[in-house]
Parts: C-alpha cells; structure tokens; sequence
C-alpha cells in the first residue's frame, strides 16, 4: 500500500482500534500525535468530525475508527473476520457492543457522585455479563486472532490502570473474560497499539478528572 498517515491521541481507545490492525496486517505507516485539547487548523480543516483517528491514504481522508478498520482489512490478504456472513455480522455486532462499553467506561471515570459512580459499576457488570455468555475462548471465537480482539484489547486496557487504584470487582465474577483480557493483552499488536509511558498518562488523565474515581487516585501512584 501507498504511504498512509494515522493522526492519533495518545490515550484514544478508537485509535488503538486502526493501530491494531495496522500491526495485524503489517502495513507500514506513520502515526501523528495530536493535543485535543489544542487541535491545529489543519486537522480541523482535515477532520468532518474533528475527532482521532483520521487515516490520509492516496490524497483521500478517512474517519471513525470502525470504517477505517473495515477499509485496511478489505484492501490486504488475510480477513480478520471469519469466511460465513452470519459470523462475520455477529462479530460486529459484539464489536458494536464494545463502542457502547467503552461510552459506559467514560461514565464510569467522569462521574461526579459516588451514587452515580456505583451506578456505572452495575452498568458495566451487566454489559460484561452479556458478552461473556459469547465467548469461545482463549479469544473471542476460538483460537484465531480476530478484529473483535483486537477492539475489545482497547476496552480492558482500561482495567488494567483501573485495577492500579481499586478493585471495583467489575470482572470478577467473568472467568472466560479474564483468560481472553490476558489473551489478547499478550498479542504484540495489542501491546504496540499505545506509545511509551501510556498507563502513566492515562492515570494522570484520569486523576484530573474532578470526578469520585479521581478522589480515590492516590497522588503517590502517579510517580509509579
């Protein structure tokens, strides 16, 4: 393929999404890192949305992290989807299912009362609940490394940090979901999807999120 650019956020879970499959299928390409926070006007003027990830590839702009995905899985050998149609829509189905586990996960670190906190932590037990009921394991379907791994990798990434301040016990009742976390955690892929330094950023993200799970953040644990 032509050279492709990936304009990315550091922490952004739908970027790790396209880096994933980027690493899968091995296509070489350059990543671009962005402060949200400041977007330049050239990425605004890129971006319809003006959100990461952005793929330039042939003079063309591409975005959301899903098309994205599909478009650098059809344009190489080797789908990560299964051959059957029905399986092949079940798997986006439960990686639809992510997008809206990762949105409950965004309730869950910017709420603001404990009340509300708990909340999400019942939220995200039932949503973890429903897709182990699904799982073949070691990975999601069976032993072949699929794109729904390698999206579900960018959820329990997440845990991983959250484990770092408390155990809120989401997972703990999920056995076929653990095997599968440490799975895919183990994939190279999954690890080269996020820069150096990443768990520290994302918890100093999250501790200054004024919100409850930020007040149990021990300062002492961002050094670490």
């Amino acid at each position: 393929m032509s050279s492709l650019q990936l304009i990315s956020h550091h922490l952004c879970p739908y970027v790790q999404r396209a880096a994933i499959v980027l690493s899968e299928k091995q296509i070489p390409y350059e990543r671009t890192y962005l402060d949200l926070a400041n977007k330049p006007t050239w990425f605004t003027d890129l971006s319809p949305l003006g959100k990461v990830p952005v793929l330039v590839t042939e003079g063309t702009v591409l975005f959301e992290s899903q098309v994205i995905a599909d478009y650098l899985n059809e344009v190489t050998p080797n789908s990560l989807y299964p051959a059957l149609p029905i399986q092949k829509a079940r798997h986006r189905s439960w990686i639809a299912y992510a997008s809206e586990t990762l949105t409950t996960i965004g309730g869950f670190y910017n709420a603001t009362t404990e009340a509300t906190f708990n909340g999400k932590i019942e939220q995200l037990r039932v949503k973890f609940e429903k897709i182990e009921a699904e799982i073949s394991g070691p990975y999601f379907d069976g032993t072949e490394f699929h794109l729904i791994d390698g999206v579900w990798a960018t959820v329990f990434r997440y845990f991983d940090v959250f484990d770092r301040i408390a155990d809120f016990r989401i997972l703990a009742n999920s056995e076929k979901i653990q095997t599968w976390r440490i799975s895919i955690s183990e994939r190279p892929s999954v690890v080269a999807a996020v820069p150096d330094g990443y768990s520290a950023r994302l918890l100093t993200f999250l501790k200054n999120r004024n919100s409850y799970l930020s007040s149990l953040i021990e300062p002492s644990s961002l050094s670490k």
